[in-house]
């Protein structure tokens, strides 16, 4: 677990305490110092937490495998970061110019290889579920990837999320995207949510939220 006071006079400011399980993250030991000050948000995998300072720089630490070692990224985590959104196994972090890195396991989000020239600009919302992310983009287009059969593949409902998507949901291994026409596109895995089929005449116009 992970606690970010307010900020407290005669004291450090925004300054992180981990305690639990050493090797799920319990331990910030070898990233102590760098947690003492600026802390903004925190995240975390089911192994690994990723803090985001007010600098834009992302520390990282827990299990390696599920993204408490960032190395292979680290270069494009020492500044720009303003979200940080997790899979189970992996993180999403977006930069301010609206590209997106990740890391952590590949199956879980973790590479975004084969769809990494959708990411380097324009991205406004990221939104992961247990092992996929789905990011939003400036002209309402919708990009997935990760483990296919939570929703990672979006290939069934893709002419749907070409434009105006204005936001998306994940539960465990399923999506569902609102269209600024109030209709919902959902995919993923059937049984969560995935196939809204039977409820499809319901979901043509007027739906505001989601999840």
């Amino acid at each position: 677990m992970v606690a970010i006071p307010q900020r407290l006079p005669h004291f450090c400011e925004r300054q992180s305490s981990v305690w639990g399980r050493a090797e799920y993250g319990g331990n910030s030991s070898a990233v102590a110092p760098l947690l003492e000050e600026g802390v903004v948000q925190v995240s975390g995998t089911a192994g690994a937490f990723a803090a985001i300072k007010e600098n834009g720089i992302v520390v990282t630490w827990g299990d390696a495998a599920c993204g408490g070692n960032s190395s292979s990224v680290a270069p494009l985590l020492t500044e720009g970061v303003v979200q940080i959104c997790r899979t189970a196994g992996a993180f999403a972090a977006i930069k301010a110019n609206g590209s997106v890195v990740t890391w952590g396991r590949a199956d879980h989000g973790g590479n975004s290889s084969a769809v990494a020239p959708l990411l380097t600009e324009s991205v406004i919302q990221v939104r992961g579920n247990d092992a996929a992310f789905a990011a939003i983009k400036e002209n309402g287009s919708v990009v997935t990837w990760g483990d296919a059969a939570c929703g990672g593949n979006s290939s069934a409902v893709a002419a749907l999320l070409t434009e105006d998507v204005v936001q998306a949901c994940g539960n465990d291994i399923a999506f569902a995207a609102i269209k600024a026409n109030g209709s919902v596109v959902t995919w993923g895995d059937a049984e969560y949510g995935g196939n809204s089929s039977a409820v499809a005449a319901l979901l043509t116009e007027g739906v505001v939220q989601v999840c």
